[in-house]
């Protein structure tokens, strides 16, 4: 378990200008930048109840972090946002997720296009066995988001460049994306989740399988791409949720104990539960 003092530490290191703690009547995301909206949420596996009414805002202006022990559903979760639970036969979710007011489990919501408007980096790198630049092109080719070679070759190279692998594969485009090393087929990965133009990134413990440096990279992009996406990060590392986020929500048993600024969170928790859990009372 991470160091109670580290983390609080580094909590206060993100943000060196932390923002002033919202009112009782003041919503924790603002309106202006609300992008998704969950409300009472509940996921069932069979006749398991995995989610128990969640709601929680998601903001254009912050990364959002999902922390909390294993198995507390944080990753079920974050699978309602873009309805990859759809994929498990047994999986059922009630409530409202809305993005940008439209309801995404309406019947007449469009998964495939769901799905490139809130894109997904999962936890182990899985680049498609295919060309560094047919990995990038893919989503852009069969959403037909390129007119010509040009402009798809334009969007392969913008997308490594925001993705931070421009510079190291630029001579070695027709290489095989499962011959980088993981930390570059992770940062592959996100480059092909940010050609599709996406407005939202969900990343699955992103970093678990990454050595050090490559982490600090994955984290550095993530400081990136803040602002031009709604990301939302489920990590099980408490110190990269306080460095890299400035929302986290505390799952328990699929219970959203507490959701507040990350400072505020780490620092002054106002659950015992999530005060017990950054402690490393339990874990």
């Amino acid at each position: 378990m991470n160091n109670a003092g580290d983390i609080m530490n580094d909590a206060t290191e993100a943000q060196a200008a932390p923002e002033a703690k919202p009112a009782a009547d003041e919503p924790l995301v603002d309106p202006a930048s609300l992008k998704m909206t969950a409300r009472n949420v509940n996921v069932y596996y069979g006749e398991k109840q995995a989610i128990d009414d969640v709601s929680i805002d998601i903001g254009m202006d912050n990364v959002t972090a999902f922390i909390g022990p294993s198995g507390c559903g944080k990753s079920t979760f974050l699978r309602t946002l873009n309805r990859m639970n759809d994929t498990i036969p047994i999986a059922r979710t009630t409530g409202q997720i809305e993005l940008d007011g439209e309801d995404i489990y309406d019947t007449s919501m469009d998964v495939v296009q769901l799905r490139a408007r809130v894109g997904m980096v999962f936890q182990k790198p899985n680049p498609f066995p295919k060309s560094i630049y047919e990995n990038v092109a893919y989503g852009p080719r069969i959403h037909g988001l390129a007119g010509s070679r040009s402009e798809l070759d334009q969007i392969v190279e913008k997308s490594l460049i925001r993705a931070g692998l421009f510079e190291e594969v630029k001579d070695r485009l027709d290489d095989s994306g499962t011959a980088l090393s993981g930390g570059q087929q992770q940062r592959l990965c996100i480059a092909r989740a940010i050609a599709v133009d996406p407005e939202v990134i969900l990343m699955d413990e992103p970093c678990s399988a990454l050595d050090p440096i490559a982490t600090a990279k994955i984290e550095e992009l993530i400081h990136e791409l803040r602002g031009k996406y709604a990301i939302v990060i489920v990590t099980h590392n408490m110190q990269q949720a306080a460095r890299v986020s400035q929302r986290t929500a505390f799952f328990h048993l699929g219970n959203l104990v507490e959701y507040g600024e990350t400072s505020e969170l780490f620092t002054n928790p106002h659950q015992e539960r999530t005060k017990d859990y950054i402690t490393g009372r339990y874990g």
